[in-house]
This record gives C-alpha cells, sequence and structure tokens, in this order.
C-alpha cells in the first residue's frame, strides 16, 4: 500500500508539468526550459562616475583635477569612455587624456579592455594603443591597470588602486594609490624611463545621496628618476603635499 500511495503521488505531480514546457524545449545556453525567463537579463544599461572634481591646495601651487569614466553595455560586453586630467589654477591644463574603448568580461569580477588614448596636453599630443583589465580584486580592492604604446612606440603602464571604508552607511574613507611607469623617456613629454610618479592619497566623503559626496582629503604626488629630473629643469617641484577638497557623483 505504501508503495501505491508513493506511485501515485508521483504520477499526480508528473501530470501536473504544464505540457508547453516539455513541448518548447530546452534554452541550449542554460539547460532550462525554454518557456522559462532568462537568468540574467540580456538588457543593456549605462553608468558614468566622476570619482574626483576636486581643487587642490599646496605650497607650490594650487591645482584643479577631474577624473570620470563611464560604460554602456551589457553583462559581457561594454564600451568604456574615461577621461582625466590636471592643471593649475589659472593656468593652461597641464594634462588631459580621452579614452574609448571595448570591455569584454573574463571573470566574475574583472572586464578585459583595448581601446585607444588620446592625449590634448601637453604638447604635442599623442595617441596610443591602451590595453588593460578594471575590476574588484580579492579584499574589495578596486583595480584598473593598463598598458599603453603610442604612436611613436613609446611603452607605458599605469595602475590604480582604490579601497572603500565603511565607518558608517555615508560616512566613507577611500585610500588611493596610482602608479605610473614608462619602458623609453619622452623628454618633450616630461616622462623619463622607469617609475615616473606615484600618487598616495586619503579622502574622506559624506554621501548626500548615493549619488552625490562632498569630500576632503590628502594627497601626496612623487615623482622619481628622469621625470624628477625633467621636473627641475622646469622648475617644478618633485614632491607636492596637497589637502584636497571636491566631489564624488554617479548617474
Amino acid at each position: 500500500m505504501r508503495y501505491l500511495i508513493t506511485l501515485l503521488t508521483c504520477l499526480a505531480a508528473i501530470s501536473a508539468i504544464p505540457a508547453h514546457a516539455s513541448d518548447d524545449g530546452v534554452n541550449p545556453r542554460t539547460g532550462a526550459p525554454a518557456s522559462w525567463p532568462e537568468p540574467v537579463k540580456r538588457s543593456r544599461f549605462s553608468q558614468f562616475l566622476i570619482d574626483r572634481l576636486e581643487a587642490g591646495f599646496a605650497d607650490a601651487e594650487d591645482t584643479n583635477v577631474w577624473d570620470a569614466q563611464g560604460w554602456y553595455g551589457g553583462d559581457v560586453h561594454k564600451g568604456w569612455l574615461k577621461t582625466e586630467g590636471e592643471g593649475a589654477q589659472g593656468e593652461p591644463l597641464e594634462s588631459a587624456e580621452l579614452q574609448l574603448g571595448y570591455g569584454r568580461m573574463i571573470g566574475r569580477f574583472w572586464d578585459l579592455q583595448v581601446g585607444v588614448r588620446h592625449d590634448f596636453r601637453p604638447d604635442p599630443d599623442r595617441t596610443f594603443l591602451a590595453f588593460g583589465v578594471q575590476g574588484l580584486a580579492p579584499y574589495f580592492f578596486e583595480v584598473d591597470a593598463a598598458s599603453f604604446i603610442s604612436d611613436d612606440g613609446d611603452v607605458s603602464l599605469r595602475i590604480e588602486a582604490e579601497y572603500e571604508l565603511l565607518i558608517t552607511q555615508r560616512v566613507i574613507l577611500q585610500p588611493r594609490f596610482e602608479l605610473n611607469a614608462a619602458v623609453q623617456s619622452v623628454p618633450e613629454a616630461g616622462v623619463g624611463g622607469g617609475v615616473n610618479t606615484t600618487e598616495t592619497g586619503l579622502r574622506l566623503r559624506y554621501e548626500i545621496s548615493r549619488k552625490f559626496a562632498p569630500y576632503i582629503g590628502f594627497e601626496w604626488t612623487q615623482r622619481y628618476g628622469e621625470t624628477a629630473d625633467f621636473a627641475r629643469e622646469e622648475r617644478a617641484p618633485t614632491s607636492v603635499n596637497a589637502l584636497v577638497v571636491g566631489v564624488r557623483a554617479w548617474f
């Protein structure tokens, strides 16, 4: 009797399955019945993040800085835009660049990126092929690492890393580190071979909303080797400590 009840229960469960589930076949990508909804939406999204829009105050000179990036696409394929620049307040820009590229997801937290970078400043302007990775490293470090090959064959490297420490749900402390290096020396651009510069910063922001947060912080910039020598020739400082005030926003 017990086996009969079990058999009848199984037959009842099978008969309750909608006929269209088997008639529609199987989704070849997921292995699920074709009538089931997609586990991940195939829609396209976009975001534009202004990571740094700030004024820096130092003994040598006061500066303005921007650092922003945006993307459009889905989980796997994205189009990227990145831009950053810097200049002394009241003076022409010292550096300004724009990157356009394509990103392909290569892991759960990583995108492989290829594209083109153009430097509008310093003169003369230069164009680069860009190749890198961007994503979330273990322990929640946000990393953006890229190599660049200029139209003259000069090779350079940039690595940026950030970490967000939540003091409260709205108060966030963000350490940041950036390293720039080059294989060749490019005197006309003020770039020497080897490690050129490092930037080490600490910013404390308050999120008025998730999309807008003013911040205050500290940034230490250090030039090395030939890059420091080129700076001395231009009577520019090789080490700068600056108080920074700015905003971070995204939409």
